[in-house]
């Protein structure tokens, strides 16, 4: 698959469906899944299968709940699924507009932490176009002090500081492609800190979590044995949940995102404030300069 996908003018699902199964960072069950392919212009919805009445959830910014740690998204029935944002993120990138994601728990699984097992899922079984026009949500005009901003592209600028010697300050801006999303963040896995462990547990969140799933720090030093995969591993993971938040406007995105000590509450606030600005962007087909330009 090429970056070409990302540009194309019409829309994309899968060509197969891919099923997949793995423990939940947050509630520490065990979850089975599956992606399957949707029709043009479903966009990316989430289907509880163990739950009675509505499990539906279509993954647009009005449905997140929650973004405590994660990203959750939600119904009227009650029905939600958790930590959405490194599926989401793979989705994105690899220009897959149309899914239906079925599962039989509350939450994703979290997998190694990272996007890369949910982007070789989608490259197994590849995507097909559709006969139906793709269309980009771009950003016509934005306040300097918001975190999406007109371009000729998607890109993203992350900052972030912790006062740990073991992440300190760091900075990632790409032009985001299909390319640079596979080569620069999709390995970066999720992160947090040993000191908050016991409060999150307590809260029943990270039950899940372990060495195998998330880089742990402790104090200044790093508890995962084989070290990080990138020196800025941190900063990488926080632009690819950037990523993921940002496909919850329903669309690939022509814009710039600049996140500075950004989470996935303030990702969202961002998303809900876009959609209740419709003077502040439009949808697009791509044009062929967009195309030269991913």
């Amino acid at each position: 698959m090429s970056s070409s996908v990302t540009a194309s003018a019409r829309q994309h699902t899968l060509a197969g469906s891919a099923i997949f199964a793995g423990t939940c960072l947050h509630t520490g069950q065990r979850v089975r899944a599956s992606m399957r392919p949707a029709p043009a212009d479903s966009g990316v919805v989430f289907l509880r299968t163990d739950v009675k009445g509505d499990g539906r959830i279509p993954a647009i910014g009005r449905n997140v709940v929650n973004t405590r740690l994660n990203t959750v998204i939600g119904n009227a029935s009650g029905a939600s699924v958790a930590t959405v944002e490194h599926l989401m993120a793979a989705l994105c990138a690899l220009g897959v507009d149309n899914v239906l994601i079925e599962l039989d728990g509350p939450e994703a699984p979290i997998m190694d932490g990272s996007a890369e097992p949910f982007i070789r899922l989608i490259d197994q079984v590849g995507v097909r176009a559709q006969d139906a026009p793709r269309r980009y949500l771009e950003i016509l005009e934005g306040d300097k002090r918001a975190a999406l901003v007109p371009a000729s592209r998607f890109e993203v600028a992350v900052e972030i500081a912790f006062e740990t010697g073991a992440i300190g300050r760091q900075s990632v801006e790409l032009v985001m492609d299909e390319t640079a999303f596979r080569d620069e963040l999709a390995e970066a896995r999720t992160f947090g800190f040993l000191h908050e462990v016991e409060a999150l547990r307590a809260a029943g969140l990270a039950l899940g979590g372990s060495l195998d799933n998330a880089v742990v720090v402790d104090g200044d030093r790093l508890l995962n044995p084989e070290g990080l995969r990138r020196p800025d591993e941190f900063v990488r993971h926080k632009a690819m949940d950037a990523v993921g938040d940002l496909y919850l406007l329903g669309h690939p995105l022509i814009g710039r995102y600049e996140g500075r000590y950004a989470g996935h509450g303030l990702n969202n606030a961002l998303v809900r404030a876009v959609l209740d600005r419709p003077d502040a962007w439009r949808l697009r087909a791509p044009s062929p300069d967009l195309a030269e330009a991913v």
